[in-house]
């Protein structure tokens, strides 16, 4: 075996089996990479005070930012409606959307109470730390 190519030759006669292997390490079963469903997790994440609220063209007129970056969801799962639509009266604390980030769905509260005037970014959409989300009237 040396002198060949060969690294392992089997010889099975009847009920004998000889195996001869040269210098290679212990075959192993082949394993199947494991798969895990992830439940995901509730989190209140509320948005950060120190991100600045950008006042637009009207005095009253507030954008509320991503406080991380992750995946935009407008509802709490598929089935559900969305937390707020254009024309909804939020209140500072409630929550407005959810932002997956490493598959922890993270629940994003108002940190103002107004009317959504506006909606910024799509269902599903990935948004960085900082990006606009919504339009906010003060009331």
């Amino acid at each position: 075996m040396d002198r060949s190519s060969l690294s392992e030759i089997e010889i099975v006669d009847g009920k004998t089996k000889i195996v001869l292997r040269k210098n290679v390490q212990p075959l192993l079963p082949p394993t199947l990479p494991q798969t895990y469903a992830l439940q995901p997790q509730l989190q209140r994440v509320p948005v950060d005070e120190e991100i600045p609220v950008r006042a637009t063209h009207s005095e009253n007129l507030y954008v509320i930012k991503s406080p991380m970056v992750g995946t935009f969801y407008a509802s709490p799962s598929p089935e559900s409606d969305t937390f707020v639509r254009v024309g909804s009266r939020i209140e500072k604390d409630l929550p407005i959307c959810i932002l997956e980030a490493m598959k922890v769905m993270n629940e994003i509260q108002s940190d103002v109470s107004g009317v959504i005037r506006e909606i910024l970014v799509k269902n599903g959409q990935a948004v960085e730390f900082g990006q606009p989300l919504f339009k906010v009237e003060i009331c």
